[in-house]
């Protein structure tokens, strides 16, 4: 039962990082690689906050907006720099690395001994595991309700128009690189924020801990589509939750079948390759199955 609870406290946390990679790579349609230091970024100044007594809760507020100034530096980079999209993530990702550590002071950095969100009285006081769920769950709703009241606004339908089609959005006269650079701060905020969460509820932070994150983040929106179909975009932001829940899952069944911690890079990007090619399996499929059908009428009609 309580590896069950872990794996859904760990889905729920881990979410909030698929939620911000959806703003970019499913609504805003840019293949952001910044997260793979905004991430580790979150950790860190939320981790060497507590450490020089600055409060939990507040950390997390400054992860977010550490988050989003890498997000900003990468619009820069692409909008008014003119780098290209892939290179523009890939640059401030290496930039933050060294950054991250001037922020530690070192490789890794502990809470052991120190405040964190996940150690108050109440929190301590549930079963194990609970505190996960309850943060996490907390966190999404709130996170969720934001965003869906954002996506309805007039700037959130901006947005929107910018991923769909750049050029009609320009022609109605939408600053297209203002959204993107918005889009960006946001999506990295929350990927900030997840980092953020992550390292309190580890109890440390490391400047490497943001390595491949940008898969399990792309399996918890993949693994949303393929599970859960065709929905609205409010939706797929809550199929991006659960996906990122299933996911956890599918982690605890290929651990408990013998694999260790090690392999778990190359699980992820397993997963996230099926899960990618089962579109395209069942698209084939639903041919193969009406070039058939359609032979067979064919064939009753010239008879």
């Amino acid at each position: 039962m309580s590896i069950i609870v872990s794996a859904m406290g760990q889905g729920l946390l881990w979410s909030i990082l698929g939620i911000g990679l959806f703003l970019t790579f499913r609504v805003l349609d840019f293949p952001d690689m910044t997260v793979e230091g905004s991430f580790p970024l979150g950790a860190c100044v939320s981790v060497a906050a507590i450490t020089r007594g600055v409060d939990p809760v507040l950390s997390l507020l400054l992860a977010f907006g550490a988050g989003m100034l890498a997000g900003l530096a990468t619009g820069l980079l692409y909008t008014k720099g003119k780098v290209p999209v892939l290179l523009a993530g890939i640059l401030v990702m290496t930039a933050l690395y060294s950054v991250n550590q001037h922020i530690l002071g070192r490789a890794n950095l502990s809470l052991l001994n120190q405040p964190n969100l996940f150690n108050n009285t109440f929190l301590k006081s549930l079963p194990p595991y609970f505190d996960s769920v309850l943060v996490g769950t907390g966190a999404i709703i709130v996170i969720a309700i934001l965003l869906m009241w954002f996506l309805q606004t007039n700037l959130g339908q901006a947005f929107i128009a910018t991923g769909d089609n750049e050029i009609m959005a320009q022609s109605l006269g939408i600053h297209t690189d203002f959204e993107k650079n918005m889009g960006l701060m946001v999506a990295n905020g929350l990927v900030g924020l997840a980092g953020g969460l992550i390292a309190q509820n580890n109890g440390y932070a490391d400047v490497n801990q943001g390595i491949g994150v940008i898969v399990i983040g792309l399996a918890a929106i993949i693994i949303g589509e393929v599970v859960f179909g065709e929905l609205t975009l409010n939706q797929r932001l809550v199929a991006t939750v659960l996906g990122s829940i299933l996911y956890r899952f599918v982690l605890l069944i290929v651990l408990g079948l013998g694999f260790g911690d090690v392999d778990l890079k190359l699980i992820s990007a397993v997963v996230l390759a099926i899960m990618l090619m089962v579109p395209t399996v069942e698209a084939k499929v639903r041919l193969q199955h009406a070039l058939k059908k359609g032979l067979g009428q064919e064939v009753e009609n010239h008879e």
